[in-house]
């Protein structure tokens, strides 16, 4: 997994391939908890930008005093693949509720669904999910969103986004991959949405995986469970036993 040194004193970043259904805070917990028993010591441990459970891709961790660089890499562009079905929304925009069939989708073709992708490129205002934890008059807009009483009461306000690039790779049905670069702060899942809003059938996020965050590429990073393995040798003060 290549070269790697447990520094506490000094801190460092860690590179997560951050599986289905975990959480951006289970991911820390975990690692947190490995580099304080190979510590002796409690370790600040932060993230560079949450991916939502059913995501997975890229999370960059830092520890110790490292943790004071994450504003600025989680101020840089990211990269996205991911799938959006076609015919039908959800109320979240990807599968974290149910599907609602929208409109018909068959009738369109490859060159439909890219002119539609096309009018997202650049800068453009994009309203958040109201299943996010954006606030909303100060609560957390999930919450909202998930009370049947309160639930219309939210409004999110848009926000300026940059999407830089945005490419169909595939296409199979009802279904599209894509590719997407965007700054901080997009929501791939309200893009899913609007494009199916401008196709004119509905869509929804039903796949999502983040694969770069500036220079730093998926590639290189690893799972919760292969990052403990390598921080498990270390003993305290952050030094190799063997040394």
């Amino acid at each position: 997994m290549g070269d790697f040194d447990f520094t506490p004193d000094t801190g460092g970043l860690v590179l997560v391939d951050k599986p289905l259904t975990w959480t951006s805070f289970d991911v820390v917990g975990k690692l947190r908890g490995a580099m304080r028993i190979a510590a002796g010591r409690k370790i600040k441990v932060g993230h560079a930008g949450t991916l939502d459970p059913l995501a997975s891709g890229l999370l960059i961790l830092a520890y110790g005093p490292f943790t004071k660089k994450l504003p600025l890499i989680t101020g840089a562009e990211k990269t996205y693949t991911g799938t959006i079905t076609l015919g039908s929304t959800t109320p979240s925009y990807d599968l974290e509720t149910e599907p609602r069939p929208q409109g018909p989708w068959e009738h369109l073709d490859e060159t439909s669904i890219r002119a539609a992708f096309a009018r997202f490129v650049g800068t453009i205002e994009q309203r958040p999910p109201n299943y996010s934890a954006k606030r909303f008059e100060g609560e957390r807009a999930y919450f909202l969103a998930r009370d049947s009483e309160r639930a219309h009461l939210v409004e999110m306000k848009p926000a300026t986004v940059v999407i830089s690039a945005l490419e169909m790779t595939a296409n199979r049905g009802n279904e599209v991959d894509f590719e997407v670069q965007v700054s901080k702060g997009t929501y791939i899942r309200s893009l899913a949405h609007d494009i199916g809003q401008v196709l004119g059938c509905g869509a929804y996020l039903s796949a999502l995986r983040r694969t770069r965050i500036g220079e730093f590429d998926v590639r290189d990073a690893h799972t919760p469970a292969q990052w403990s393995e390598r921080i498990a040798p270390y003993t305290q003060a952050g030094k190799d036993p063997a040394s």
